[in-house]
């Protein structure tokens, strides 16, 4: 997404998600005290509507600086589309997941999908041992939360499904971009496709379609949840590959749970630390290998 050139390209990739990841999460955070108001999945569309707005700003401004980039053609055009639906679907079951369980605990569950695509990516047992870990992890916390939120873990465990799908349809759309501007495109008609699909979710934002603070900081999320961390993902993608990715969003499982802590004040149980801590233990066992190409 972002050229060689730019600040970005210097700075090691594990701390380019950490600063996407925290971005992402205090926005969930911020997204967590609107759902008394608006329904999780009217947030995640609020969500995603002032993402496609920024990106397709930043789309049109970057296209009067730079004029004669490679057309679109159909089937890009039908790639990015599909990773902006994917896109969204994931972030409308995670606001669900996160309206039930506390914010690390549902971005636990949540990477169970990237490591798995990190372990069938290298099919080393090391690998494949992370992965166990990962799934044990898991357990234990679906263990302590099935009893008090099912659907919490339901959704959580969809959102998993859709996280690796999106890793795959990311390193597509990311690979596809001849250049930063082609990138930035991508997630602008990803994005500006979900926005319209969805549509008829913004029926569920109309509590707060007066209060143009609200409405304000619902739109803002577009850029702290989607914007930073999504163009910091297609910046690392086209760097280490679907594999390496996979293992580095993996590492974030830790940064929910402090931003949890500190923003939401929600402490895991003891067994729940546990799984966390699974979690954490199976990335760290994780072999760095080098990184398999993403498919297309």
């Amino acid at each position: 997404m972002v050229s060689r050139s730019s600040t970005t390209s210097g700075l090691p990739a594990p701390l380019l998600f950490v600063l996407g990841g925290a971005s992402m999460y205090v926005g969930a955070a911020l997204a967590v005290g609107l759902f008394e108001r608006v329904s999780p999945a009217g947030v995640a569309w609020l969500r995603l509507a002032g993402a496609a707005v920024v990106l397709g700003v930043w789309r049109l401004a970057a296209a009067r600086a730079r004029p004669g980039r490679s057309r679109w053609t159909r089937r890009r055009v039908l790639l990015a589309g599909a990773f902006g639906i994917v896109t969204a679907g994931m972030n409308i079951v995670f606001y669900e997941a996160i309206a039930r369980l506390p914010l690390g605990t549902a971005v636990a569950i949540e990477f169970a999908g990237p490591v798995l695509v990190a372990a069938l990516g290298s099919r080393g047992r090391r690998d494949w041992a992370a992965l166990a870990l990962v799934v044990l992890g898991v357990g234990l916390i679906a263990d302590v939360r099935l009893e008090g939120s099912p659907a919490g873990v339901v959704f959580a465990l969809l959102a998993a499904l859709l996280w690796a799908a999106y890793i795959v349809l990311g390193a597509r759309v990311s690979r596809g971009a001849g250049s930063t501007g082609e990138g930035i495109d991508g997630l602008a008609i990803g994005f500006a496709v979900a926005t319209v699909v969805l549509s008829p979710l913004a029926l569920t934002a109309a509590p707060i379609a007066g209060e143009p603070l609200l409405l304000g900081s619902a739109l803002a999320l577009g850029v702290l949840s989607s914007v930073v961390p999504y163009v910091l993902d297609q910046v690392v993608l086209r760097r280490v590959g679907r594999a390496r990715f996979a293992l580095l969003l993996a590492l974030l499982p830790l940064t929910a749970t402090v931003v949890g802590l500190v923003g939401l004040a929600q402490i895991p149980a003891p067994l729940e630390a546990v799984g966390i801590a699974a979690v954490v233990v199976g990335v760290a066992l994780r072999r760095e290998s080098p990184a398999a190409d993403p498919p297309g």
